[in-house]
């Protein structure tokens, strides 16, 4: 009888175990895809020949996220004020609203650059070192409105980081709005320009978070507004004029990104920036860009900048489609290998394969989700929105941006970009962790975040035109699920 006895509970505690192991894991899913999912909340799920484990392992925690987001540019900008209202208030709660994308961190351009309609500058009389007619004036019309329309929409707020393209030609020893290098009797000048540009926007309502020091220090080819900088001539204007002036004017709080160009050359900016105390008091952290190749994320140069300074900002700040106009109410090109590389034409033949075509969906999700998995904490688009032509860009130098409009015939496109994009930036919030998770298929991409309120954003990108079956563990609870070919998903779990 104590036999059986026992033979009972031992049975009992293995059915309670196995209960327990088995416990369904709540979860919502949504897709975008190449069929046409566009962020949609799936609930059926189809069990195919590909089966991937993944484990979610939230005690394993890496970086703290800043946030999501696109910039502000005159173009968009403009653009917006050509709409109806109707549209223009479409466009603006689908970046913003609680119920849209939901950016949380964005970037805005000081001075003109190539997505203004022309050349000009908020220091406009040469030879004016004290900054006394200092202007906002190019702004109001159009990108000041914007800001402030989306700070009006935006429940949670946002980030704002600035970055100038150029100092006014007469602070350069070229005299021209193109390359060249500041002119040293106007670093003091220069480093005026960033105080005065935080007075300038705090009077409107707008509160500058940051700055990247220049945009593209190594140049643009000599194409549209540049100014040159050495990885030792950004980190003594910072450690010597920027930071120093920043904090007298009571504004040590802003934040100061370093670099803010392409990944293959972050060893050398690193580690000027962070060579000595003195210096890495300064940087907050390094902005960085990602034309250096259509598909690589350099996951060995984004560990470098990590393990350099672990406890400073490593943010990308700019990438989109370039020198490729875009297509127009066709979701299909999107998900092709077709779009163009710029990189091509002037890489040279060694690291030409660095620019193969790439579908632009494909571009953005897996250099998002290699960012996250490699210490990034903030990921920004370029323009939020252009024309049928990719502009206006004074150069013409045509974009792809996540919102397309034709302002003549008042029409919106919001390409399968824009729902790339709002799977991160919606789900994935800042001061969420990303945490650790196993794969077992390397062919599929997957990052994960616990957020502030204890939910798990997992993004999964499966590139290829094979459907995946999904079994996902977290603690002693599972689900199966699957993805589509060639999609996007996000899945949430509530917090437990």
């Amino acid at each position: 009888m104590k036999f059986i006895k026992l033979f009972i509970i031992c049975l009992l505690l293995i059915v309670m175990s196995c209960n327990k192991t088995n416990k369904q894991l709540q979860v919502e899913v949504f897709e975008t895809s190449a069929k046409g999912n566009q962020l949609t909340k799936v609930t059926n799920f189809k069990t195919t020949d590909s089966l991937v484990t993944i484990t979610l392992k939230p005690e394993e925690t890496f970086q703290t996220i800043t946030g999501f987001g696109g910039a502000f540019t005159e173009s968009s900008a403009y653009l917006l004020n050509k709409l109806s209202k109707k549209n223009r208030d479409t466009i603006l709660q689908a970046y913003f609203a609680k119920d849209g994308a939901r950016y949380s961190l964005t970037r805005t351009h000081m001075n003109s650059c190539d997505f203004s309609l022309s050349n000009y500058s908020y220091t406009p009389v040469a030879g004016d070192k004290n900054l006394e007619h200092f202007t906002i004036e190019e702004d109001r019309d159009d990108l000041i409105p914007m800001i402030k329309d989306a700070m009006a929409i935006s429940d949670d707020g946002f980030k704002i980081f600035a970055s100038p393209w150029t100092a006014a030609p007469w602070m350069k020893d070229n005299n021209s709005w193109v390359g060249g290098k500041l002119l040293p009797e106007y670093y003091d000048t220069w480093a005026l320009f960033f105080s005065k540009y935080i007075e300038a926007y705090k009077a409107e309502g707008i509160e500058i978070w940051g700055f990247t020091v220049e945009n593209e220090p190594h140049g643009n080819g000599n194409n549209w507004e540049s100014m040159h900088f050495t990885p030792k001539e950004m980190t003594d204007f910072v450690q010597f004029h920027l930071g120093p002036k920043l904090e007298k004017d009571g504004y040590g709080d802003k934040i100061i990104l370093g670099y803010d160009q392409n990944r293959a050359g972050l060893k050398e900016w690193v580690d000027e920036m962070y060579r000595d105390e003195a210096s890495s008091k300064y940087f907050d952290g390094t902005a960085i860009h990602w034309y250096e190749s259509t598909y690589d994320y350099f996951p060995e140069a984004l560990q470098y900048a990590h393990n350099k300074a672990p406890n400073k900002y490593l943010i990308e700040t700019e990438g989109c489609v370039d020198s490729e106009v875009p297509h127009w109410k066709d979701d299909a090109w999107y998900w092709k290998k077709e779009a163009t590389d710029w990189g091509w034409d002037w890489a040279a033949e060694d690291e030409k394969y660095l620019h193969p075509k790439y579908a632009p969906v494909n571009r953005y999700a897996r250099d998002i989700i290699g960012c996250l998995n490699n210490w990034v904490d903030g990921w920004v688009d370029w323009n939020m929105v252009l024309d049928k032509q990719g502009g206006p860009n004074w150069f013409e130098n045509w974009c792809v941006a996540p919102i397309i409009v034709d302002p003549d015939a008042d029409e919106v496109y919001f390409t399968p970009i824009y729902y790339t994009m709002a799977h991160f930036s919606k789900y994935i919030r800042p001061e969420a962790k990303i945490i650790g998770l196993e794969n077992s298929d390397d062919s599929l991409m997957a990052t994960a975040a616990q957020n502030p309120d204890g939910s798990i954003a997992v993004v999964l990108f499966n590139e290829f035109e094979t459907p995946k079956t999904i079994h996902l563990s977290l603690l002693d609870t599972t689900v199966e699920i699957s993805i589509d070919a060639q999609a996007i998903q996000t899945i949430v779990i509530p917090k437990m």
